[in-house]
């Protein structure tokens, strides 16, 4: 594994450590982007993950601590976008992936409650009300799945969970809410940072943590439509977000921990999904968490731009044959362009993500999850 050091440069560099193994591809441009950031005024660490692969103008897959400034544009659009894992509450042996393929939709506005949903949440509506409970584009999708593996007993009974019950995952963000946010900064600040201790600050992290708040509701109710769709109760397990911006406050100060794709390995167990053709991880965090600014990899991490892939794959595969994967589980994503982009060669090894996160000291393994069926959208466009 590497080693923390620092990036020469002209400017002073906050130390750089990237996680990753010498059997990891990491692209250069990722690593670029990476020291960049760790030039930035009031840096205090880069870290990059396993999964780590170029983003528009930082990588993701990546966390950032700072000191007086902290940075909208690490974040990104998609604030609050993360990860909730539900015990879906009934038998493996009883899904029904095939009958579930040709139903399921869960496009467009939810005909339900939306104003009450959110006051049960505890959320305030942010205007974007139309997109709740909608996965949206690119990596987000909601999957039904089933347990492959036990490898930590006691910390998957201390769950709740039972091996032959399948779960559900969602992957989904603040949907437009966030982007505005974003877009907002950006107007005014470009890809600038903000004092920590202005108005703008402040005001940035109201909007910011409402949008996290939105995002996991969001996910909550994709989840139920999920659930509903398939006529099964549901129990969260865990949600967890993986682009965001918070304080941790020690005896040296305040900082300002930045993440862009990444988990946070101070919450608890979370779920690492590889593609939709590979296994997802259920990993508890070990460790301190300060020397991988207590974060985790987020996922695979895309191998191949959206372009390449959507070019490579098709002299591959056809449209029909992403449609199954080598678990025999179902596709649900009618945008053949997403289909292609988003095919499992596109993305790296998941297994080799998990493995350098367990060689580097930062997660146990507690189970493997195969997919069973995989939503990703009903829609002919993104």
């Amino acid at each position: 594994m590497s080693t923390p050091g620092t990036t020469p440069s002209p400017t002073p560099s906050a130390p750089v450590r990237i996680i990753a193994s010498p059997q990891s591809w990491v692209e250069g441009e990722a690593v670029r982007q990476l020291e960049a950031v760790a030039r930035l005024p009031g840096m205090r660490m880069a870290v990059g993950l396993p999964d780590l692969h170029p983003g528009k103008g930082a990588p993701v897959g990546a966390a950032f601590t700072s000191e007086g400034i902290l940075y909208p544009y690490l974040v990104g659009s998609d604030i609050g976008c993360g990860m909730g894992l539900w015990d879906v509450g009934m038998l493996a042996r009883k899904a029904k992936a095939e009958r579930w393929a040709a139903k399921l939709d869960v496009e467009g506005a939810w005909n339900g409650d939306v104003e009450g949903f959110l006051a049960d949440e505890g959320v305030k509506p942010g205007g974007f009300e139309g997109s709740l409970g909608t996965v949206g584009g690119g990596n987000h999708f909601a999957e039904v799945q089933r347990v492959e593996a036990v490898h930590d007993a006691e910390t998957f009974a201390s769950l709740g969970l039972a091996a032959d019950r399948l779960l559900l995952l969602v992957h989904s963000g603040s949907r437009g809410l966030g982007e505005s946010i974003l877009r907002a900064h950006v107007d005014r600040h470009a890809a600038g940072g903000l004092a920590a201790d202005s108005n703008e600050a402040s005001s940035y992290l109201t909007r910011h943590d409402h949008a996290v708040a939105w995002a996991r509701a969001n996910r909550a109710l994709v989840a139920r439509r999920m659930l509903d769709g398939i006529g099964a109760p549901g129990r969260k397990v865990l949600d967890v977000c993986h682009n965001s911006v918070t304080a941790r406050r020690d005896a040296q100060g305040t900082r300002w921990l930045h993440r862009k794709g990444a988990a946070p390995s101070d919450e608890g167990p979370v779920v690492i999904p590889g593609s939709r053709g590979a296994l997802s991880y259920l990993v508890a965090p070990v460790g301190d968490g300060t020397g991988n600014a207590f974060s985790l990899a987020h996922g695979a991490g895309r191998k191949w731009t959206r372009t390449a892939a959507r070019e490579r794959i098709k002299e591959r595969f056809t449209a029909e044959s992403l449609t199954r994967t080598s678990f025999k589980s179902h596709v649900i994503c009618e945008n053949k362009d997403l289909l292609f982009e988003e095919a499992p060669p596109a993305y790296k090894p998941i297994d080799r993500v998990v493995t350098d996160l367990v060689e580097a000291g930062l997660v146990r393994v507690v189970a493997t999850l195969a997919p069973v069926l995989t939503y990703k959208t009903r829609s002919q466009e993104e």
